[in-house]
Formats: structure tokens, sequence, C-alpha cells
């Protein structure tokens, strides 16, 4: 329960400037006691009156300590407390003598005389004209951060919100608000449009506001890119909008064209292919997609369309110089391959596990770099990158190192004006790209380059919007090897067997009584009961048999994140049974601990994290409410406010596991699970193991997973401009 602390800060203890998160000592008003108290605090400083709103907290280390929801500052009103207030540093140009005398020649009546009078500073020795209109100017800007501060915390924006919405508009903040509350939702991270709408109903905007209705389109067009689709049918759109906005159809339309003569967004009519149930209604994209689709459209056609800068004479011969340096025969579609990968500009080689995709890259890399040509390797995740880099014997890089992206100059610094310089390009891993990273790749490929796409087309698309690798195999515009047959010594693997089964649409095969495997399915129906097993299968059974690291070396894929067997609850119960002590620190109802097995929720440009990377908690510091995780790339160290980018990575959803592989996986699969229970899903998390997948379950939950043939649908354009553009 909230309870209310006033006082005067005595000392600050650490503070963040960027996101306003204090540790400080207060003298709680009316008595000589002091107490700890934390959390966002703009612009705090010793001397300063607060008025907040929290809760007691007993930290393990440093005792108890005051957790501030919500503060407002207030002037001192004795001549004591301006004393500590004015002599702390707060206003340029008073010291703590200074301070001294002000306050001996006005006393109690020091703010008023600051607030009403300034001109009259004068009368204290040692201030001149010049030093009165420094002190006043000073004292105005402190006000203003105050006035700012309680004008967003009485319209429901607490403290952490109002930190960045006054970071990001100033002493322009009141004003931004009050004309226009939504547009917190496109300028503040965080934000979003339910949390500005709920400020603006609450500072009386109406439901039928232009502002509010543009808003939440763009709303809508956001989560619906987060769902995957680049864009959206207008028909379908205008119900969704309706539906969420309660508004009137009519008044979304009006809407829609409104932002798009903004250039907000795109409404386009595409051609009858786009296969959506009504292929001729327009499409309605959010303008950075919709260039980003419409540059990749046009870039492959121009790369398709310009010369290769490296040639190699013979083909044929080349194809025979690699085929007699190997310790094994190719196979005629892995001659294909490599054939396609030295006469054509652009390659898709695309198959399941054990179909030889490795060893296509590791001939026509050998081919190129005999012949002295420049070549470069990249895939989307980190771990990816580095799985290429091991595979290949070549450093690898992600296509955000590769492209030089960079925060503090503003986005990727390879792009058409600063293109790579390379004769090839091999993207492994090619499913995971989404319209956005792809547009941002082919900008900066050179014309010269060719450019191989690899990876396996029956996975999961993207996690980012688009369906870039179905959409141009489905184009039949550029060469595609599918690769089908699975290698004699892969054949002894079950992992590897009962994955193509799976894409085949038949049942996984279970190993005989006694039998070793490296594929097993343990049939529960019970929720609990499989929550229970799974628990004591990481925990005890699978380091015992296996040797391996219970949070290193396994890891558990979950079709969703609610649920007995969610993500979020094997989080929960997996932590207190693999790491249940040591230094911690807590993000609402969540807890990290050191050693915490942790993931990436969003991109985190500037510090060079993405979403879906996993790392180790190596330190927590308490007092600063600092987390430092330990990723392939480096230790990252988080902020308190950043923790938010943090999620206990023990379980995971298999979209995020794309990418990655792991010695061991662990599978709970449910018929309450039944919405996501498709093909690609099921095949996707087996194929993330490398030694050993271990099935939980319902048998009649892997049956419909293995028979749902039907993806959910993505609307995409790709596949229909390349038909029309491409030669």
């Amino acid at each position: 329960m909230s309870e209310a602390l006033h006082g005067q800060i005595e000392h600050i203890t650490f503070t963040n400037e960027e996101t306003g998160y204090t540790v400080a000592r207060l003298r709680v008003e009316g008595s000589d006691a002091t107490v700890t108290v934390v959390g966002n605090l703009l612009a705090t400083t010793p001397g300063e009156v607060l008025r907040m709103t929290g809760e007691w907290v007993n930290h393990p280390r440093f005792g108890r300590q005051f957790k501030v929801e919500s503060a407002q500052t207030a002037v001192p009103v004795t001549g004591e407390g301006m004393k500590r207030y004015l002599g702390s540093g707060l206003i340029p140009g008073i010291g703590p003598e200074m301070a001294e005398r002000i306050v001996h020649r006005f006393g109690d009546d020091t703010a008023a005389v600051l607030e009403r009078e300034p001109h009259r500073l004068e009368e204290v020795p040692g201030i001149g004209a010049k030093r009165r209109e420094t002190i006043a100017h000073a004292w105005e800007g402190q006000r203003a951060i105050r006035d700012v501060m309680v004008f967003l915390q009485e319209h429901g924006i607490g403290t952490a919100f109002a930190v960045r919405i006054f970071k990001r508009y100033g002493h322009r903040s009141i004003a931004v608000v009050r004309e226009n509350p939504y547009r917190l939702a496109s300028d503040i991270p965080g934000v979003g449009f339910v949390t500005a709408d709920r400020i603006a109903r609450k500072m009386g905007f109406a439901k039928e506001t232009p502002a509010r209705i543009q808003a939440g389109i763009l709303y809508v067009l956001h989560r619906l890119a987060e769902d995957g689709h680049v864009f959206y049918p207008h028909p379908d759109l205008l119900e969704r909008c309706h539906s969420i906005l309660e508004v009137g159809p009519e008044r979304v339309a009006e809407a829609v064209d409104a932002v798009r003569r903004k250039e907000r967004i795109v409404v386009e009519s595409l051609p009858a292919e786009a296969g959506a149930p009504d292929a001729s209604a327009p499409a309605v994209y959010l303008s950075g997609y919709h260039r980003a689709e419409v540059g990749v459209a046009r870039r492959i056609c121009e790369l398709l369309l310009s010369p290769a800068g490296f040639r190699i004479r013979n083909p044929e011969a080349a194809v025979e110089w690699i085929r007699k340096r190997l310790p094994f025969e190719l196979a005629s579609l892995q001659v294909q391959a490599v054939r396609h990968a030295l006469t054509s500009k652009m390659l898709i080689v695309t198959g399941g596990p054990g179909t030889g995709k490795t060893t296509i890259v590791n001939a026509v890399l050998r081919i190129f770099r005999h012949h002295g040509a420049s070549v470069l390797l990249t895939a989307p995740t980190g771990r990816a990158a580095k799985r290429l880099t091991e595979t290949t014997g070549r450093e690898a890089k992600t296509i955000h190192r590769l492209l030089e992206f960079s925060f503090q100059k503003g986005g990727f610094q390879r792009n058409e004006e600063r293109r790579l310089s390379c004769d090839l390009v091999v993207v492994d891993e090619a499913s995971m790209i989404d319209i956005l990273l792809m547009g941002q790749l082919l900008r900066a490929l050179p014309d010269r380059a060719t450019l191989m796409l690899v990876g396996d087309a029956s996975q999961l698309p993207s996690v980012g919007a688009g369906n870039v690798l179905a959409d141009l195999i489905d184009s039949r515009k550029i060469p595609v090897v599918e690769l089908e047959v699975i290698f004699r010594q892969a054949r002894a693997s079950r992992i590897v067997v009962n994955a193509h089964r799976i894409h085949d649409g038949r049942m996984p095969l279970q190993p005989r009584e006694g039998e070793a495997s490296d594929y097993y399915f343990i049939e529960k129906e019970d929720p609990e009961q499989v929550l229970s097993l799974i628990l004591r299968l990481v925990s005890e059974r699978i380091p015992s048999k296996y040797r391996l690291n219970p949070i290193g070396d396994i890891q558990v894929l979950t079709p969703m994140h609610r649920g007995v067997c969610g993500a979020a609850r094997l989080n929960q119960e997996l932590q207190r049974v693999l790491n249940p002590r040591g230094a911690e620190i807590f993000r609402g109802d969540r807890v990290f601990r050191t050693n915490d097995k942790v993931m990436q929720l969003r991109n985190n440009y500037d510090r060079e994290v993405f979403n879906g990377d996993v790392g180790r908690i190596r330190h927590i510091d308490p007092a600063a409410q600092k987390v430092a995780v330990a990723f392939d790339r480096g230790t990252v160290t988080y902020d308190p406010a950043e923790l938010d980018e943090l999620a206990l990575a023990y379980a995971v959803s298999v979209h995020k596991s794309q990418g990655s592989e792991y010695p061991a996986v662990v599978i709970p699969l449910l018929t309450q699970h039944y919405i996501l229970l498709q093909r690609n899903l099921l095949y996707t998390a087996i194929t993330r193991g490398k030694q050993l997948v271990v099935l939980v379950g319902s048998r009649k939950a892997v049956r419909i997973a293995v028979h749902n043939d039907r993806p959910n649908e993505r609307f995409t354009g790709l596949r229909q401009r390349l038909v029309k553009q491409a030669p």
C-alpha cells in the first residue's frame, strides 16, 4: 500500500543523469530522522524538499528504504532549509557562503524574494546586477522543472515517464502534452498509445478527437508489424481500428486519409497476386516499411541486371577443382548450388538439417578465395554469426556489425553512399531477416557483388515484419537450390530424421526400449506434471546423464508466454531451482540474480545488443541498481530504466530461439498451446537441439502441430513486386 513521505534531501548517494534514478538520504519533515529513498527523481539536489508517495521495502544488503513511486518538489519554507537548498550548488553563482548571506538578509522570506522580488538580491553584499540576473534565471529554470513534474504527475504520468518526457521536450513539456498528448506515443520510448490515451482521456480529450484516432491508427499498424505484417488490407484495418478505438468506421477512414497526407503511412493497390482475402483491397503500410519493401524489390532487380565484378572464367573447371579436394563426393544438388554461386548474381540455398548447406558454403568460399576474390560472411544474430565462424573457419559478423551500425552517428554507416567492398556476401540463417534489415543490407551491397542466401525456409519466419526468404523463393526470379536428401552421417541422428518427418507431415519416431537416442518424447497430459518433470530434467536428469551445465547448455523452448508451461512461469520456477541465491535486484514482480541467464528483448543500437541476444548476469550493484550482463560480444551494463529490456531466459519462446543452437533442448507441448501448434513451430524447436531434444507433453498436441501446415498469414507485397519488376 502506498504511503506518503515528506522531507528534505540531505545527501545524494548516487544519481543517473540519463534516467533520473537516484539514491539519496532524506531528513524526514518534523524530525531529526534520516532515511534512504530510491527512485526516479529528476534534478534532485541536497536541500530540496520532496513530497513523495511510495512504499517501504527491506533491501537484503542496504536495509530499509523508501521506494519512490512519484515525487513532487517544493521550495523549503524555513530559512535553515533554504540555506542548505541554495548552498548545494543548485543555483549558479550561489555557494554555501553566499547562501548564508542571502538567508541572513531575508530569513524565512528568502523563497518569496527569489520568486517575486529578485531585484532585492542586490541588497546582499557581493551581489551586483549581473550576478542577480544569473541567480534569477537559474531559479526560474528550477521552478520550470518543478512545474513540469507537478503537471505531469497530476495527469497520471509516473516519475519514470516524467523524466523521459522532460528530457525530450524540456520546458516545452507542459505545452506539448496539453496540445497533443498522443505525441508521447511516438516520441517517448515505452509510453505507447495505451498510456498516451489514458493520459489524454484524463485531460478531457474525447474519443473522436482526430489526434486520438490518428495516433491509434499508427499504434494498430505498429502492433500488426510486430505480428509480422508489412502491410494490412484497408478494410481489415478500418475494422480493427473501429474495434480498438470505439469510433465509427467513417471517422477511422477520415483519419487514415489524414495520416496518409502527413506521409506517415502509404496506401497502395497491389497486384492481384497479393494473396490477401480481398486481393483488390488497398494495402496500408507504415511509411518506413513501404520504403523498405519497394527498396528491396528495386535493389534486387538492379543486382540481377548488373554484371558480376568477379568472374571465374571456367566454372566447370572450378567445380572439378573443389570436388577433388573434398574428402567426400558432392551430391548433384550440391554441385548445382556451387555452379550457381559461380555463375549467378544471386543464389538461395535452402534445406533442413543434415542436407549439406554448410558443405556448399565451404566449397564456394574455397573457390572464391583460391581465385583471389573478396568474401564477407554475415548472419542476423550474434549466435548465428559465431556458428558461421566456427563452421567456416573465417570471421563472420552480424549484419549490424557488417553495416557498421552506430547509434551516435545516426544509423548504418554502410549504405548506397558508402557501400561494402566485396565480391561475394554469404548470409546464413536468412529466414530470420526481416524486410527492414534486408533493405539495409541490399543498400550497402555493391552492384558487382554476388549474394548467397543460406537458410531453412521451413522454419518460422523472422521475428520482425516480413517473410523475406519465402517471398524471394516464391517469386521464382532468383536461382534456388532446395536440398532434401539427408546425408548418411546425419541419418544416425533421430533429431535430424524426426525434423524431416515433421517437415513432411509425419509423426516423429520414438526410440525403441533401451535404445540410445538424441530424441525422446515423454507423454504427460497434466500441465503441472509437465512443469514438474521439466524442472527435474533440467536440474538433475540431463546434467547427470549427459554432463551438461543446466544453465549454459540446456534450453527450454515453449510455444507460449503465459500458462503453466509458458515462458513466464517456467522462468520463475527454473530460476528458483537453478539459481536460488546471490545478489539480486527487483524490477516489478521480477527478480534478477547474479548468474541468471537473460535475454535482450528489443534492439538497443546504442549498446549493440539486439532482440534475442542471450547473456549471463555477471554483477549486480544493488545501490546503483545496475546490472552487468556478459554477451558473446562483451559485457553490457544496464541502468535501472533499461532493465525492462531484459527477461529471464531459462525458458524462451520458439520464435526467440531462431538462429540459435543449444546442446540440449526441452520442449513442453500441450493442447492448451492450440493456437500456436503449427508444423513450422515444432520443426523450428526441434532443429535447435544439437545433442539432445526432449519433448514433454501431449501426443495429441504433437499430432495437431505436425498436421497443421497452415502458418499464420503475413501480409507482404515483396513477392508481387519482384514478379512485376524483376527480369
